[in-house]
């Protein structure tokens, strides 16, 4: 029987001295043990948050504190939500992060592909600047934020809140570093040579390309924008148009005390939609995330 002779760089030779070639390799049981730690101790934050919110004020500040969920969680629910207009701030509170995402992603992926593929002087250095931002305490600008804001005519309006948040530093220079690595040159030149313009190669090209990072981004400033606290509480007032939480420093708030199960019966409710926002996206972020990581 004539005998076959393989090429060097065939196949079947290749598979022949890789032996463990195709296998699925398997995570050991301490692999296992140390993600069921890493999840317990994510969510039991949360957990006490709920066995918390079911209590009395009195009986959370008690030591040892519950561990069991009690019997209160519907009224101090009602409580909260009455207490404050928290219906008004939950929609304030979409609104602005909703515009705050959608502002940060756009306008960072447009100046991260300018910055990763548009040659134009001083790059570098006008990089360097907007990277220097970010070293800038955010409180050094609260004065000449309020003057203006109040000079406009903007104090307890929701666009005080909005405006200064559309663009920021870390997702431009986050969205430049995926597109140098993500977007080729070539691809840029070839759009170019079929004679498509900066917006429509920007559209057709860029906004694919970086959709991974995009939705990552957005997902970062929505829930950054969801949480901040320091800015909203200067601009806004718990009565006017508050945002959750700025309607969360008023709640709990009694004669002599405060009632710390009220208060985090109002971090539950302002967790609570977050938990919603992971629950039905967070699959395709992964998914998006998993297909810019893939290469062909």
């Amino acid at each position: 029987m004539a005998r076959t002779l393989e090429a060097p760089g065939s196949p079947a030779r290749a598979r022949r001295f890789r032996p463990s070639a195709g296998r699925q390799h398997h995570a050991g049981p301490l692999t296992y043990v140390l993600l069921v730690l890493a999840a317990v101790v994510s969510l039991f934050p949360l957990y006490w948050n709920v066995v918390a919110a079911s209590h009395t004020g009195e009986r959370v500040v008690e030591a040892p504190a519950p561990l069991l969920p009690g019997k209160r969680l519907l009224d101090n629910l009602t409580f909260a939500w009455n207490q404050v207009d928290m219906g008004e701030a939950l929609i304030n509170t979409t609104v602005v992060a909703g515009l705050v995402a959608l502002s940060t992603v756009l306008f960072a992926t447009l100046a991260g592909f300018a910055f990763a593929r548009l040659p134009f002087r001083g790059r570098g250095m006008l990089l360097s600047l907007v990277v220097a931002t970010m070293t800038v305490p955010p409180q050094l600008s609260v004065i000449p934020l309020y003057q203006i804001i109040t000079d406009l005519g903007w104090f307890d309006q929701l666009q005080s809140v909005v405006l200064p948040s559309l663009v920021a530093a870390f997702g431009v220079f986050f969205m430049r570093q995926f597109l140098v690595e993500a977007l080729p040159v070539e691809l840029v030149e070839a759009a170019r040579m079929d004679g498509a313009h900066s917006l429509r190669i920007v559209w057709h090209v860029v906004f694919p390309v970086a959709r991974p990072a995009m939705a990552v981004l957005g997902m970062l400033v929505f829930v950054q924008a969801w949480n901040d606290f320091f800015w909203p509480f200067i601009a806004l007032t718990p009565d006017g148009n508050p945002t959750l939480q700025v309607a969360l420093a008023g709640l709990g708030a009694g004669n002599h005390s405060v009632d710390q199960a009220v208060v985090l019966t109002g971090a539950l409710i302002s967790t609570v939609p977050l938990l919603l926002v992971f629950a039905l996206l967070g699959k395709h972020i992964v998914g998006g995330i998993t297909a810019g990581a893939v290469k062909s």
